[in-house]
């Protein structure tokens, strides 16, 4: 009974022994992340136009950059290709594909953050602010939404009312 006792504490022993020695001996992978590590990835857009970055664009110079990085996936003026249409379509959109920039999109300031992000799709987040503001300026300018020679920043952008706006429901109207 006493060895068995015995076998049992040292195990036990034996295991909290080896647990410690195995917690001090951890690989250590990665780094505790830094404030300025986080910033790099901290590139989100509120619909009221928080977080958007210094910088302007008009849609002359946007056509240009669509026509260079964007028509090969969304057709000349953004009419369509392999990649949605965005501009155009119908007037109110449909789940048959029908939603485009003008009639489905809440907020202009949306656009810009999914472009910043996302685009061109083979290449993400290689644009500058200017050709992103540029192009968002084509984009609205193509769906009618600005004047062909009104210019987007960081303050015009959140004016622009985009005409779907009230049909999304707010799940935290407090954020907005």
């Amino acid at each position: 009974m006493f060895t068995r006792s015995l076998t049992i504490a040292t195990c036990i022993f034996a295991l909290a022994l080896g647990a410690g020695t195995a917690r001090a001996q951890a690989p250590h992978l990665g780094r505790p992340i830094s404030q300025a590590d986080l910033a790099e990835w901290d590139i989100n857009i509120l619909p009221d136009g928080t977080n958007l970055p210094p910088g302007s664009g008009k849609a002359a110079d946007g056509a240009k950059i669509f026509a260079e990085k964007c028509a090969l996936c969304h057709g000349d003026n953004g009419r369509g290709g392999r990649a949605a249409r965005l501009a155009g379509g119908p007037a109110k959109a449909s789940l048959d594909g029908g939603k485009t920039i003008a009639n489905y999109w809440p907020y202009a300031t949306t656009l810009f953050d999914f472009i910043r992000r996302a685009m061109p799709f083979n290449q993400p987040r290689s644009l500058t602010d200017h050709e992103v503001y540029s192009l968002v300026a084509y984009l609205l300018a193509e769906n009618k939404l600005i004047g062909e020679s009104d210019e987007i920043n960081a303050t015009t952008l959140p004016k622009v009312r985009m005409p779907n706006r009230d049909n999304f429901v707010v799940w935290f109207p407090d954020l907005m």
